[in-house]
């Protein structure tokens, strides 16, 4: 089977599991990051394939949205091999997938251009205006408040804490989103990374103005 019929078969299976989503990592959102993967791929000249499949699936496997990820890791595995990918085509897509997440701030290093470049492309749709709409759903769906003055910011936490502990859609712009324009991989992700960040602490100025009154 061709690479391009084994992506355009992926897009549709993601696009069936993730379509009414609520949290924020709906359909729209892999394919927003699928096409930022792809053009960073591009300009960075990574394996383009791997980039794709991976930036495609990186979320089915994310305990955010899945019960067991054990069991979701091991359907990502039977998908791969059932769509015809390669078995060390099929490795290094995994090993992207399980590696990219921020986990508060817990993620291990990256260790290749192609994990790098989904990364990036994944955190670059957690900023900007997409990003603000994304982390106030994202708050919503778990049952967060939009801001609690009482809360302090959780500088360390363990991913257990980060996932679990008490937070507020504007605590988790200082706990993650305003962190990550120092944290891109690529030159690319990094220039795109400035005018989306300079967003968010305007939208922090204006929030608090009003907050105060």
């Amino acid at each position: 089977m061709n690479k391009q019929t084994i992506v355009a078969d992926t897009i549709d299976m993601v696009k069936e599991k993730l379509n009414n989503e609520g949290s924020g990592h709906d359909w729209y959102h892999i394919e927003r990051v699928w096409k930022m993967a792809s053009k960073l791929a591009t300009k960075e000249q990574a394996n383009s394939y791997i980039v794709e499949l991976a930036a495609l699936l990186h979320d089915l496997i994310d305990d955010k949205l899945v019960s067991s990820k054990d069991e979701a890791v091991q359907e990502v595995e039977y998908w791969l091999e059932g769509a015809g990918v390669s078995s060390s085509d099929a490795e290094r897509i995994m090993d992207i997938i399980q590696t990219i997440s921020f986990k508060g701030g817990n993620g291990r290093k990256l260790t290749t251009l192609e994990a790098q470049i989904v990364q990036d492309a994944d955190r670059l749709d957690a900023i900007g205006a997409i990003g603000i709409a994304r982390c106030f759903t994202y708050a919503g769906s778990k049952g967060d408040v939009i801001f609690n003055p009482e809360l302090s910011v959780r500088e360390s936490m363990t991913e257990k804490e980060y996932r679990e502990g008490p937070s507020s859609a504007v605590h988790h712009f200082y706990e993650k989103l305003l962190k990550l324009k120092d944290l891109m991989n690529t030159e690319t992700a990094k220039q795109i990374a400035e005018e989306r960040h300079a967003f968010m602490e305007d939208f922090l100025i204006q929030f608090f103005n009003e907050w105060e009154g």
